[in-house]
């Protein structure tokens, strides 16, 4: 690669007023009327014309062009000595993206002493802006969310693209050079460069302040559908009574459960839902033995949407006063943890305020007396249940939520739902057995949710006995329960393709003293298949003198290899035997406290072959949150139809970015109006595989923008936003695919009720 020098001569320039951000900044070179104080090197890129050029919002700028290479860059250093940034907050660059299209640019600020400073920024096309890095690194779980504000955003009379999330670290009284760069552009690429310099702003708190509004929404953007009223809310929630009461009228004819009527395929009556394959397609049975497909959603909760307040006010533009009617939503909360899920986070404890429940005070502050028929085994076009008098009604909440799942054809629970829904009595149910003790656990270098739980721990097993005890009480004998789950998203391996990620729980369990009962259980499986060191040491080619060297803590085993491949075999026999001792203890448990219900798999979001297997063997259901495209993009779905089991997609889900919420969910489309196609693509999709019996929407509600009490999550992910309002085209869309699902899991039309 041809690297060239550049020397453009550069003024020094104090509070530059033209186009700065703020009183504070400093311009340190222009690039459009240049004198000799800084150098400009780069690499496979180059300025291609002498001067300047006009923007069409006339701005003057300087055309830079990265070609079709490796990493081609421009860096820029101090013509002596090192900057000291010891006093300011940011560095800044004046740029305009001359694509049409929008690029990816890498930054990185190096300090003499070798440490240094990255940002990826995502550079949009459209006019200029003032790109900012903070000189420290952040992230916007410093602000105590997942995601920020969309960039770029209005800073005064100015775009500002703010780098939100930079890694490292800087010595800023040495700065020796800032590297602008492109990683493997395919043909070339230009910006347009204006000013350099640094800022002592403290510019993200300015980004940042007033950036929730009294409804919890994206104070600085708009969209269809966005609140600025309280009338709104009440008017949104008449005019919806009415496509409700149309759209429960158009259901298929069903029993009282769910399953549909009137199909050829008809399953024994047992009482309880249960699986049967038939013609070499899995089926969900309803407990009259109807067909049934489980079209569910998880965390249908009014109790799920609170955000932390305390310490970042002046992020809100609204809080109520203490004393003020919506005060009593407010709450404090700790939600501080070593998990992964938290890691690097702020605002995680202390005083919390529920936008949600305010917002439906607001909804129906104004009762409005019309009662809703009973549900009938073979629905009639039902009225939606009656409006509640001012304030939080749950009971009334709980058979409204009801009402609009069954208008947009869902048939289902999934995971985290409120009570309240379940004793409506009107919709299946699923829970979580969400085991928790002192046991021991092992890391896998995962942990989203926390280290593994050791099932050969004996506290494990009384952990679980506990937890199954408590889940089941009550529900023995109920036949609106689906099933449960067995827990959720363990870290079955570590992220990546590499050895150390597929055999993460065998090699950290190696790792650990013997003291933990896993340990001691690979140990002896090892002893007992190769009697002693010198076996062990010729297996896996490597020179152990004493077998006691294996119980010592930090132990290393070797990676797999074609020499040796009772490496693999050995760590293969282990995780299967964990997996299985954990599975065992959970259905072993089950059978006795509730032998009536289904044991739902373990919701996988992260698996070995092991693992899955041994849910295959011990639990009825497999069930993956799988967050792509299609389901076959999420696993191999031959390896599957192998285990004969019936699978359900326990999460997936498709978010954006432009309806308030700043995260646009773990699979993200470009924009509201590709959710639904997406959602109707993914369940068509699932159809067609005869293992799948349901799919499970995550999640009802649009988390807060601010970020949930759990982890800072904040993605508009759901069916309905924080204010309560139906996101109307996307669930018009869910709605059609899932009144489809009958007809095509059937090869015949199922009949609307008929009034």
């Amino acid at each position: 690669m041809i690297r060239r020098s550049l020397p453009l001569i550069f003024s020094l320039i104090c509070a530059a007023p033209v186009g700065a951000v703020a009183a504070n900044q400093t311009t340190l070179l222009s690039f459009v009327k240049p004198t000799d104080v800084v150098s400009v090197d780069s690499s496979a890129a180059s300025f291609p014309e002498l001067t300047a050029e006009p923007t069409p919002e006339g701005e003057v700028l300087r055309r830079f062009t990265f070609t079709a290479a490796k990493q081609p860059s421009l860096r820029l250093s101090p013509q002596k000595g090192d900057w000291d940034w010891s006093q300011q907050g940011a560095m800044s660059l004046r740029l305009q993206n001359a694509m049409d299209w929008a690029l990816t640019l890498h930054v990185r600020i190096e300090s003499r002493d070798g440490k240094a400073l990255y940002s990826r920024i995502a550079l949009p096309a459209g006019p200029a802006q003032t790109l900012l890095v903070p000189l420290t690194a952040t992230s916007p779980l410093a602000r105590g969310m997942r995601a920020g504000p969309p960039m770029p955003m209005s800073l005064g009379d100015q775009r500002v693209l703010l780098a939100e999330n930079v890694s490292g670290e800087l010595s800023r009284d040495k700065v020796s050079a800032v590297t602008f760069y492109l990683d493997n552009p395919d043909s070339p690429h230009s910006i347009l460069l204006g000013r350099f310099g640094v800022s002592t702003d403290d510019l993200q708190a300015q980004a940042y302040n007033g950036l929730i509004d009294g409804w919890g929404q994206y104070a600085h953007g708009q969209w269809p559908g966005k609140i600025e009223r309280d009338q709104q809310l009440r008017e949104g929630a008449q005019g919806e009574r009415e496509q409700l009461k149309a759209w429960l009228g158009q259901r298929p004819q069903q029993d009282k459960f769910g399953g549909w009527l009137g199909a050829a395929t008809r399953f024994e009556a047992a009482g309880f839902f249960r699986v049967e394959k038939r013609d070499g397609r899995w089926f969900l049975v309803s407990p009259e033995g109807n067909p049934f497909y489980s079209l569910g959603v998880n965390a249908v909760s009014a109790w799920q949407s609170q955000t932390y307040v305390e310490g970042r006010e002046s992020l809100f533009t609204n809080l109520p006063k203490d004393g003020e009617p919506l005060a009593t939503y407010y709450g404090t909360r700790d939600s501080r943890s070593t998990n992964g899920a938290n890691r690097g986070r702020a605002f995680d404890h202390g005083r919390w305020f529920d936008f949600y429940r305010a917002n439906l005070q607001r909804s129906y502050a104004e009762p409005c007396p019309v009662v809703a028929p009973p549900l009938a085994a073979t629905p009639a076009p039902a009225e939606p249940t009656p409006c509640p008098p001012a304030g939080f009604d749950e009971v009334r909440w709980a058979q409204h939520a009801v009402d609009r799942l069954q208008a947009w054809g869902f048939n289902s629970l999934g995971n985290w739902s409120d009570d309240s829904l379940v004793a409506t009595k009107r919709i299946p149910y699923s829970i979580p057995l969400s085991i928790s003790g002192d046991y021991a656990t092992i890391s896998t270098g995962h942990d989203w949710w926390g280290g593994m739980p050791d099932p050969f721990d004996p506290r494990f097993a009384m952990a679980a006995e506990r937890a199954i005890a408590i889940a089941t009480r009550d529900r023995r004998d109920d036949p609106w329960l689906l099933g449960y789950f067995a827990d959720n998203e363990l870290a079955w391996a570590a992220p990546g393709d590499g050895p150390r990620a597929r055999y993460a729980l065998a090699y950290g369990t190696l790792r650990l003293s013997t003291d933990v009962p896993a340990k001691r259980a690979f140990l002896k499986q090892l002893r007992d298949k190769y009697r002693n060191e010198a076996g062990l040491s010729k297996a896996w080619g490597i020179q152990l003198k004493a077998w006691e060297l294996m119980e010592d803590p930090g132990f290393e085993a070797p990676l797999p290899s074609a020499a040796y491949p009772q490496i693999e075999a050995d760590l293969q026999a282990f995780q299967r035997l964990f997996a299985e001792t954990y599975f065992k203890t959970i259905a072993d448990s089950l059978k006795w406290h509730d032998p009536n219900h289904l044991l739902l798999g373990g919701r996988f979001a992260i698996s070995t072959p092991e693992a899955v297997a041994a849910c295959a063997q011990f639990c009825d259901v497999l069930s993956f949150n799988l967050y792509t495209a299609e389901p076959q993009q999420g696993y191999d779905f031959a390896a599957l139809q192998a285990l004969d089991k019936p699978l359900l997609i326990s999460e997936f889900h498709f978010g954006s970015r432009d309806r308030g919420p700043f995260w646009g969910g773990v699979s993200e489309v470009a924009r509201e109006e590709e959710r639904g196609p997406a959602y109707a693509r993914f369940l068509k999709r699932a159809l067609d595989e005869p293992v799948i019996v349901g799919v499970h929407w995550f999640q009802y509600l649009d988390q807060p923008a601010s970020g949930r009490l759990l982890d800072g999550e904040n993605g508009h992910l759901g069916l309905v936003a924080i204010t309560d309002r139906p996101w109307q085209g996307f669930v018009e869309a869910v709605r059609a695919a899932n009144l489809a699902v009958p007809e095509k899991l059937l090869a015949a039309p199922v009949a609307a009720a008929k009034p």
